[in-house]
């Protein structure tokens, strides 16, 4: 007969070293679950667009049955699903405790979507929008009178166009937008390299060899004439190069005058991407002080994320992403999305 298996000392230490490592990634497991536990309802949609299908998300107060407000996403520039790989949420849920939904979708060629977004022109992002919010007006737990806009940086010259065209939006809220797109570039390649210690020398070589780039652009040229200007140190992709041709020209100061409905501005004091203060300027020139409401945070980024999680994002910018997803954002800004959307009269 075997003896029964009766555990040493450091097998006994062994065990309970293990099952405190199991509890302490399921304690973490759960916490994490529970962070990201967001009030909200999402519902996976497919809706009409302007040249083909959206993959949409709309993304309902958890309670109630509406009608509901409603406030359409603008990402901005590169690849994006609907909820920015989750970045969306918080903000989502500012909105739905506002009582209203939030509607996004992937960009073309995003996550089985048809069509590809290096295709698109800023003009074509507006059209896109403008089928999207035509959807939105016939559902019955969306109120047509509560439609509003939410755009991010390279969003910041598709939203004003749309609202241009449809002045009965109850609102628009612009997050880094940019003014110029040649500027806006200049700008971001200047202040990525003093934010990593660049020298100047380094820093006017790397301008002189961005504005070389733009000659091809200013010419016309095609793919392969670009590649032959060898101008470029780390050549765009065919479609990268496309894009740019369609888009490079972009600025927002003729269309700005056009927009006759509320507009907040919220600007990051650390955005790395764009001049937020020539931002400023241009917004209060253009649009008349009671229609214009300008936000500035901070010590916050580009995406009004605390800038020391966001412009030198590590390991605690991870972490915090997954355990404090609401904590990333600058302090004060989610709940003043909440305030202002609130806040809007109904007409």
């Amino acid at each position: 007969m075997f003896n029964s298996f009766t555990p040493g000392r450091t097998t006994r230490r062994l065990l309970i070293a293990a099952a405190c490592v199991i509890a302490l990634i399921l304690g973490a497991g759960g916490w994490i679950v529970c962070a990201n536990d967001f009030a909200i309802r999402e519902e996976q949609l497919t809706i009409p667009g302007s040249v083909q299908p959206l993959r949409a998300t709309l993304a309902l107060p958890k309670g109630g049955n509406g009608p509901f407000g409603l406030v359409v996403f603008i990402h901005g520039d590169g690849p994006a699903d609907a909820t920015r790989n989750g970045f969306y949420k918080p903000i989502w849920e500012s909105f739905a405790k506002a009582g209203y939904a939030s509607l996004s979708w992937n960009k073309p060629g995003i996550d089985g979507a048809a069509g590809n977004w290096l295709d698109q022109s800023m003009h074509d992002r507006a059209t896109e929008t403008e089928a999207a919010i035509r959807w939105a007006r016939g559902r019955d737990d969306i109120d047509p009178r509560r439609i509003g806009m939410w755009g991010i940086s390279q969003g910041g010259w598709v939203v004003p166009e749309v609202a241009a065209h449809a002045p009965d939006l109850q609102f628009v809220i612009l997050v880094g937008a940019a003014v110029n797109w040649l500027r806006q570039g200049e700008f971001h390649t200047r202040a990525v390299m003093q934010h990593h210690g660049a020298s100047e020398s380094d820093i006017t070589a790397a301008l002189d060899r961005h504005n070389a780039t733009l000659q091809p652009l200013r010419g016309n040229a095609n793919y392969a004439q670009y590649l032959a200007a060898h101008t470029d140190p780390k050549p765009m992709s065919a479609d990268r190069w496309n894009f740019v041709r369609k888009n490079y020209l972009a600025d927002v100061t003729g269309m700005l005058p056009q927009v006759k409905v509320p507009v907040l501005l919220a600007l990051g004091d650390e955005d790395l991407n764009v001049d937020v203060n020539e931002t400023e300027r241009i917004y209060r020139q253009l649009l008349p002080p009671q229609q214009l409401t300008v936000q500035r945070y901070p010590h916050a980024s580009h995406n009004i994320v605390k800038a020391a999680l966001d412009n030198d994002q590590n390991w605690r910018s991870t972490l915090v992403a997954l355990f404090a997803p609401r904590s990333l954002y600058a302090p004060g800004y989610l709940e003043n999305m909440r305030n202002y959307v609130a806040g809007q009269p109904v007409h």
